[in-house]
């Protein structure tokens, strides 16, 4: 089992960025696929991207397109999310979470079925 550990969040104007760290340990961290997502005040948990254990391939929901970035570091163990031109409905808590499968498995992430998850690191835009 992995152990994942969500930091970088804060406070931040619209139009700001942030990134999201999410520190991996335990088993082996290449050999999971690995996404983020996020849960609003009063609203269900939404997916937000995710990242084969290569790096090669990624997958954002339509509300962050062209905003939000993931990325993973091997030698660090670490999963990131590049947060560009916040908006005010980005405020959530954001997650990491782990599938213990290395490619892409879409459906799972969407699913919301994933193996492990951090406790969360709140993201508040204000406007």
């Amino acid at each position: 089992q992995v152990q994942l550990v969500e930091s970088g969040g804060g406070l931040v104007q619209a139009g700001g960025s942030l990134r999201l760290s999410c520190a991996a340990s335990g088993r082996t961290f290449s050999d999971y696929a690995m996404g983020w997502f996020r849960q609003a005040p009063g609203e269900e948990r939404e997916f937000v991207s995710a990242i084969s254990f290569s790096g090669t391939n990624t997958y954002y929901a339509d509300s962050v397109k062209g905003r939000f970035t993931i990325s993973r570091d091997h030698a660090k163990g670490t999963v990131y999310l590049q947060t560009n031109n916040l908006k005010p409905e980005d405020t959530a808590v954001y997650y990491c979470a782990a599938d213990s499968v290395s490619r892409l498995r879409i459906g799972v992430f969407l699913g919301g079925d994933l193996d492990a998850w951090g406790q969360g690191t709140l993201v508040t835009v204000s406007s």
